[in-house]
C-alpha cells in the first residue's frame, strides 16, 4: 500500500501539477502625438489596468495624476509572456482631447509611439475556478519565504514532515473537546491535504495526511516542497474565482510582481494563509493589520528582521491596490471567441494549459458600444411603452459589431441587451431580414451596365411572383416618378431598385451576392432586392467592409495569436482576405452611400455632431420588425441592429432606432477616427453631366452637375436631349449690335 501511495504521489508531482486557466487579453492601446482620446474612457482604461489616481503631481509607479492640460502616468513593469516592459514616468500633453506631445517625464526625451499594455478580459476556467500565476522559488523574495514559514511552520527546515510537539498539543485539545479543533499541521501536511485529501475534519483523514506527508518528505527536498506549497496555497476570493499561490496574490492585493513586495506586504500575504477571507485587507483593514503585525514580530523573534526593520514595517499602512470583482468583460465577444478557439483546441486544453490568448478587442470601444446600445434601447422603450404586443414582457433587443474594414478585426461586439438574462448572441447567431441593407449589393451588380447617373423608373407596377401579382410600394407615397441610381440608393426607393433589378437580371445579382460569402439562402425572386431574405449580422458587417477596403472581403478576426505557458506562439491568426469587386466599383458604391448620409435616409446623422466623412445605409423590414444601420469611415465600420426576438413591430425605421445608437457610439471612440476621406482609385473619373439625361453634358445643357464614372465605361455619346451650341464671340456680337442702335 505504501509503495502504491508513493507511486501516486510521484505521478502527481512529476506531471502537470495544476490546471491553469487560459488568460484572454484585449489588444494593446497605441498612443502617439496626434491621436484623439475620449479622456473619460481612457481614465477608465487605466483603472481597469490597475493604475490608481494620485493626488501628487509626480505619481508613483502604477499611478497617474491629472494636471491642467496634461496627464502623467507612471507605467508599471510588465513581464508577461507576450508583453515585456520596464515601467517609466510618462507625460502626455493635450490640446483639447488630442495628444500634442508625449515625453519621458524623468528625462524629457520625446516619445513618438508606445503601446499601453493589454487588458485581461477573461479566463477559461476548469471546474475549480482557480486563478494562479506560477512562480519559481528563485522568483520569490526571501522576506516572503520567511514570512510564510514563521506564520505557518517555524520548524519547516528541521522536521521530517510532522511536528510531533504540535501534533501532541493538538491531540490534547481535540480529545478534551471531543472533536477536531486544532490541526498542528506543517507546511507539508497542508500540501498533502490540499493535493490529495478532502477538507473534512476527521481522525482518519488526519492519519492519511500524516502518512502522505512522510512520503512527500522522503521524495522531495525542502526547497521543492516549499515552491509547490507557495504556488498551491489558497489566499482569497475574487467573486467566484479562487486566488491561489503567492504570485497571483501579489497582483490581486498589491498590483505587483512577487519580486517587488516589501517586507510588510510579504507579512500581509503570509498572514492571510490562516484565514484568507477573515484577514483580507479588502474585508477588514484593521484585522488584517493586526495579523500582519503578528507575522512581523514573529519574523523579528526568529532573527529575520532587525529592530529597525521591524519598526519601519509595523508603521507602514496596509494599502491594497483595490480591485474590480471578477467578471468576464465583453461576454458576447468571449462566447464568440470560445467558439472560434474550440475549433482549434479541445476545451480541456483551454481550461488547463495556461494558454495566453491575444485578441482584437478594444475595451474602450466595447464599453462605448455597450453604453450606446443600452441608451438607445431605453429611448425605444419610452417610445413604444403604450404599444400592444404579443409578449409585452419581452424587451426590445439589439446588437452592435465594430470592425476594422481592411483587416476584419472585431474591436467590439454586443450580442444583446443583458447577458445575464439572455446569452443568445444576436450578432453572430441571429438570423434576420436585412431589408434595405441588401440594396448596395444590387446596385454593385448593375455597375457593369449602368452609371450612377442612369435613370430608373420609380413608379408602381405589378410583378409576377409564384403566379400571383405583387405590387410593392415605396416607403413615401409622394416619391418622384424617375430617379437616378444615386438617388435611388441614397433615398432607398424600393420601386427604382426593383426596376434596376429587372434590368440587371436576378442571375447577375445572385452571382455578385455569392461572392460575399453569406451562409444563408438567397432565392431568385424580385423581393430579394429589397432584402426579403435572411442574413447574419456579422456576415453583413463583413460584406460592407468590401466597400471601404478597395473591394476586398476580410474574414472576421477575433484572435491575433495564442501562446503556450512558456510564451511560444502555437497559433497565429493572419487576416484572410479576397477580392470580390474592383476598387473602382467599391468606391462608387461608397460615394453613393455618402450621399445617403448627406442627403438621403441617413441625413439625421448630422444632428449628432459628427463632422468626418461617413458612408452608410439604413435598413427597415416589413412592419418595422428590424431596424438597421451600417456606417463606415476609412478607419472603422459599425453595424447596429434593433428588434424584438419574437418579431414584434418596433414602429420605427432604421434611421429612427438604429442610426442614433451608431452616432452615440462614434462620438465616444475618437481614437479610431482619423477624419480622412475615402481615397478615390485612379480608375474613377468625375464628369459634368446633364441631369435630364444622365450623360456627359453638352454646352446646351442647362441643369448640370458632377458624377462619377468608371474610366473603362465612360459613355461614348453626350447628352442627346440638348443641341451642341458653339461658343458665342461676345465681342463680335457687341459690334453687330452697335450697328443697329
Amino acid at each position: 500500500m505504501l509503495f502504491r501511495l508513493t507511486l501516486q504521489i510521484e505521478n502527481r508531482f512529476s506531471g502537470k501539477r495544476w490546471n491553469v486557466p487560459s488568460q484572454v487579453y484585449s489588444d494593446v492601446t497605441p498612443l502617439f502625438p496626434g491621436v484623439t482620446l475620449n479622456r473619460k474612457a481612457f481614465l477608465t482604461k487605466l483603472a481597469n489596468l490597475g493604475y490608481r489616481p494620485s493626488e501628487k503631481p509626480v505619481p508613483e509607479k502604477g499611478m497617474f495624476s491629472q494636471l491642467p492640460g496634461e496627464l502623467r502616468v507612471y507605467l508599471k513593469d510588465i513581464h508577461l509572456t507576450h508583453f515585456d516592459r520596464e515601467g517609466y514616468p510618462l507625460r502626455l500633453v493635450f490640446d483639447k482631447n488630442t495628444i500634442s506631445s508625449m515625453t519621458h517625464a524623468a528625462t524629457g526625451a520625446a516619445i513618438s509611439y508606445l503601446e499601453l499594455e493589454p487588458e485581461e478580459i477573461g479566463l477559461f476556467f476548469g471546474p475549480e475556478r482557480e486563478k494562479r500565476l506560477l512562480v519559481s522559488l528563485s522568483q520569490v523574495p526571501l522576506c516572503v519565504r520567511q514570512a510564510v514559514i514563521v506564520a505557518e511552520d517555524r520548524g519547516f527546515y528541521s522536521h521530517f514532515g510532522l511536528d510531533v510537539k504540535g501534533i501532541l498539543r493538538a491531540l490534547y485539545v481535540n480529545i478534551l473537546s471531543g472533536k477536531i479543533r486544532q490541526g498542528g499541521s506543517t507546511l507539508t501536511q497542508q500540501l498533502a491535504k490540499n493535493y490529495f485529501l478532502s477538507p473534512e475534519r476527521t481522525f482518519s483523514r488526519k492519519i492519511k495526511e500524516m502518512v502522505i506527508s512522510l512520503v512527500i518528505e522522503g521524495l522531495y527536498d525542502k526547497e521543492e516542497i516549499l515552491e509547490i506549497y507557495l504556488n498551491e496555497i489558497y489566499l482569497g476570493q475574487n467573486g467566484s474565482v479562487a486566488i491561489n499561490g503567492v504570485g497571483e496574490a501579489s497582483y490581486f492585493y498589491f498590483g505587483k510582481e512577487i519580486g517587488e513586495l516589501s517586507v510588510h506586504e510579504a507579512a500581509v500575504i503570509a498572514g492571510l494563509i490562516k484565514a484568507p477571507n477573515i484577514y483580507s485587507p479588502y474585508k477588514d483593514g484593521e484585522r488584517c493589520r493586526k495579523r500582519r503585525d503578528e507575522v512581523l514580530y514573529a519574523m523579528a523573534e526568529n532573527g529575520y528582521l532587525s529592530k529597525r526593520e521591524l519598526e519601519k514595517a509595523v508603521i507602514a499602512t496596509v494599502s491594497p491596490q483595490g480591485y474590480l470583482k471578477y467578471g468576464r468583460k465583453a461576454p458576447y465577444f468571449m462566447d464568440y471567441l470560445a467558439q472560434q478557439l474550440e475549433k482549434l483546441y479541445p476545451s480541456e486544453i483551454l481550461r488547463s494549459e495556461g494558454l495566453t490568448i491575444l485578441t482584437t478587442l478594444d475595451t474602450q470601444v466595447q464599453l462605448a458600444a455597450e453604453s450606446a446600445l443600452e441608451k438607445g434601447l431605453q429611448r425605444i422603450d419610452k417610445r413604444i411603452s403604450g404599444m400592444k404586443r404579443k409578449k409585452p414582457d419581452d424587451p426590445v433587443q439589439g446588437a452592435v459589431i465594430v470592425m476594422h474594414p481592411r483587416t476584419g478585426d472585431i474591436v467590439a461586439m454586443v450580442g444583446g441587451r443583458d447577458y445575464g438574462k439572455s446569452q443568445f448572441n444576436r450578432a453572430v447567431s441571429g438570423i434576420r431580414q436585412p431589408g434595405s441593407l441588401f440594396k448596395p449589393f444590387v446596385f454593385l451588380s448593375a455597375l457593369d451596365t449602368f452609371y450612377p447617373s442612369s435613370t430608373l423608373d420609380n413608379r408602381e407596377k405589378a410583378y409576377a411572383v409564384n403566379g400571383k401579382p405583387w405590387r410593392p410600394k415605396n416607403f413615401s407615397p409622394d416619391s418622384p416618378g424617375s430617379v437616378t441610381l444615386r438617388e435611388a440608393l441614397a433615398y432607398s426607393y424600393n420601386l427604382a431598385t426593383l426596376d434596376l433589378t429587372m434590368k440587371t437580371g436576378m442571375n447577375t445579382i445572385l452571382s455578385t451576392v455569392a461572392l460575399f460569402g453569406f451562409s444563408t439562402r438567397m432565392e431568385a425572386v424580385p423581393s430579394l432586392a429589397l432584402g426579403a431574405c435572411e442574413a447574419i449580422p456579422l456576415e453583413l458587417a463583413a460584406a460592407y467592409c468590401v466597400f471601404s477596403s478597395d473591394g476586398v472581403l476580410p474574414s472576421p478576426l477575433s484572435v491575433r495569436k495564442v501562446l503556450d505557458a512558456s510564451g511560444s506562439v502555437i497559433e497565429r491568426r493572419h487576416m484572410k482576405i479576397r477580392s470580390v469587386t474592383s476598387p473602382e466599383k467599391a468606391y462608387i458604391i461608397t460615394s453613393m452611400l455618402e450621399t445617403a448620409i448627406q442627403e438621403g435616409t441617413g441625413r439625421s446623422l448630422k444632428s449628432h455632431g459628427l463632422s468626418f466623412p461617413v458612408a452608410g445605409k439604413t435598413g427597415t423590414t416589413n412592419h418595422s420588425k428590424d431596424a438597421w444601420f451600417i456606417g463606415y469611415t476609412p478607419d472603422i465600420l459599425a453595424l447596429v441592429w434593433v428588434g424584438f426576438d419574437n418579431g414584434d413591430s418596433l414602429s420605427s425605421t432604421g434611421g429612427q432606432a438604429a442610426l442614433p445608437i451608431w452616432g452615440e457610439l462614434m462620438k465616444h471612440i475618437p481614437h479610431h477616427i482619423s477624419g480622412k476621406g475615402f481615397n478615390r482609385p485612379p480608375g474613377v473619373e468625375t464628369l459634368t453631366i446633364c441631369r435630364d439625361s444622365g450623360l456627359p453634358a453638352n454646352s446646351g445643357c442647362v441643369d448640370t452637375g458632377e458624377e462619377l464614372f468608371l474610366q473603362e465605361k465612360i459613355p461614348e455619346n453626350r447628352c442627346p436631349s440638348h443641341e451642341f451650341r458653339a461658343p458665342v464671340n461676345n465681342r463680335l456680337w457687341d459690334r453687330i449690335r452697335n450697328l443697329f442702335p
